[in-house]
């Protein structure tokens, strides 16, 4: 079968379902294709047992490490992609983040445009998404047009004693930027929401905002189940002229005026390699990033912990510089609460009773650093298979990082501070393998999120991304995703 949309957008992840908001109005027909189905309204979306266990929501596929194993790569699919289990903080790249960085073990390139270009999207993506923040709170904000859509979610009583004891320790928590319409989400049950799926009750995620948006109009339509299995380009155009993918078993084709490819930045690359397109550079799979990510649990006898979902604030103390003038560190912030039960599923060996005293005197933080692109570090194709290299860097802030926070939380009165590094099973944050710049010889797409090779093709989810920064990609991914809405419907009318 044969159709032929104006435009077709692969994943309904936060690039996918960004792009499809912006279009949507342009009256352009729009189809998109999610190889996965929606989370159903009886999912077990509040039972940790379901989720950290036997993997209730996570896709069986295997992807290969360096050496050839396979492992789970913990990657969801289904509608509004990973987004449905995120931890819904949605917070701007530092200005400073789109400027050649020196980092204590290399550089983080500049982007091919300046924060000031990307503000007015950042914008417009916040109030797509319903954002709840405090833009004054947070000493490396970049410059807003103006307040947040929403005032922030607030402390619950434990947190804000948290927040008053790092205060006292001398660092600035800020109240993080959330998507989250907290009195819903916990109407519907009294959980954190980070790592927990969102049954569509108060997680402004890519399905309930961006996806919700574009199929509010008669010309946006979903097909789920469908698989993009190749794009196929005509030789003498560089067009993309037909892509290719498998619903319930059944090989289908469309055609299009414009393709955009939004399926997570492994898959997207995996993608174009297997259809052998847009890597005249040979950059197609490079330059993958994953946060430089670790776990920390600070723990007081005398704190007492009744908090629910706990994740509000942060601290950027250390993300442009270490505070004795050293280089970039980077960001800490809240995680979910960590319960009893969450506690014995990372911890098996650990007794019942030791898992419900540790969680309910502890602190659980996250901390990310800046993984810096490396060529070498990527996404190819081993006998069919997605192998994933992936080569740290940028280890010496990292430690650095670490130290900074138990140093400073053992100030603020919690004197056991455990830490845990992720390993690279892990998508803490994946991101470039097709990214964008200025140069096509080093470079996967143009600054309006193009391909250099392919006049129609379009990537508007993290693989464009330069840079990986320190701080949580979505709202930066959508923002790109509403940019790039913009060239496309620029490119209808032309």
């Amino acid at each position: 079968m044969t159709t032929a949309p104006d435009i077709v957008i692969i994943g309904s992840g936060m690039g996918g379902a960004s792009l499809a908001a912006g279009l949507a109005p342009s009256g352009a027909r729009i189809t998109i294709l999610e190889r996965g189905q929606q989370i159903p309204d009886d999912a077990p979306a509040r039972d940790p047992w379901r989720i950290y266990t036997n993997s209730a929501f996570r896709s069986p596929e295997t992807w290969l490490d360096e050496e050839g194993r396979p492992f789970e790569p913990g990657n969801y699919y289904n509608v509004g992609g990973n987004s449905k289990l995120y931890g819904a903080v949605l917070i701007r790249y530092r200005e400073k983040d789109f400027d050649e960085l020196q980092h204590y073990d290399g550089v983080s390139p500049a982007w091919p445009f300046s924060y000031e270009e990307l503000a007015p999207w950042y914008d417009a993506a916040e109030r797509l998404y319903q954002v709840r923040g405090d833009a004054g709170s947070d000493v490396s904000e970049p410059q807003h047009s103006g307040p947040y859509p929403f005032p922030p979610v607030p402390d619950e009583p434990a947190i804000k004693t948290a927040r008053q004891r790092l205060e006292a320790a001398g660092v600035r928590p800020f109240s993080l930027p959330l998507g989250v319409d907290i009195d819903r989400w916990l109407a519907a049950g009294k959980t954190g929401w980070d790592g927990y799926p969102d049954l569509r009750c108060g997680k402004m995620d890519a399905e309930t905002c961006g996806l919700a948006a574009a199929l509010a109009h008669d010309n946006v339509s979903l097909i789920t189940g469908a698989k993009v299995t190749s794009l196929n380009a005509e030789p003498e155009t560089g067009r993309i002229s037909e892509i290719a993918y498998e619903k319930d078993g059944v090989e289908m084709r469309l055609k299009a005026k414009i393709v955009a490819l939004c399926a997570g930045a492994v898959q997207s690359a995996a993608l174009l390699l297997k259809s052998g397109i847009a890597n005249s550079s040979g950059y197609v799979g490079r330059c993958f990033m994953n946060h430089n990510a670790t776990a920390m649990i600070a723990i007081d006898p005398r704190f007492r912990n009744d908090a629910v979902y706990q994740k509000t604030f942060g601290i950027n103390d250390w993300y442009l510089s270490d505070g004795e003038g050293g280089m970039p560190l980077g960001n800490l912030q809240l995680l979910g609460r960590v319960t009893p039960d969450i506690l014995k599923i990372q911890v098996p060996g650990l007794p019942k009773f030791a898992a419900r005293w540790i969680s309910g005197h502890a602190l659980d933080l996250y901390l990310i650093s800046e993984d810096l692109p490396d060529p070498e570090s990527r996404v190819v194709l081993k006998d069919g298979e997605i192998q994933l290299i992936w080569r740290r860097s940028n280890m010496t802030a990292h430690r650095k990082l670490v130290s900074k926070a138990k140093k400073t939380l053992r100030r603020a009165g919690f004197p056991i501070v455990l830490s845990r590094l992720f390993d690279g099973r892990v998508p803490s944050h994946q991101c470039g393998t097709l990214h964008m710049g200025a140069d096509p010889a080093t470079s996967v797409l143009d600054p309006d999120c193009r391909s250099w090779d392919h006049p129609n093709l379009f990537v508007t989810d993290a693989a464009a991304l330069p840079t990986s920064a320190a701080v949580n990609p979505a709202l930066t991914v959508a923002a790109l995703s509403l940019r790039a809405a913009e060239t496309i419907k620029r490119e209808l009318n032309s």
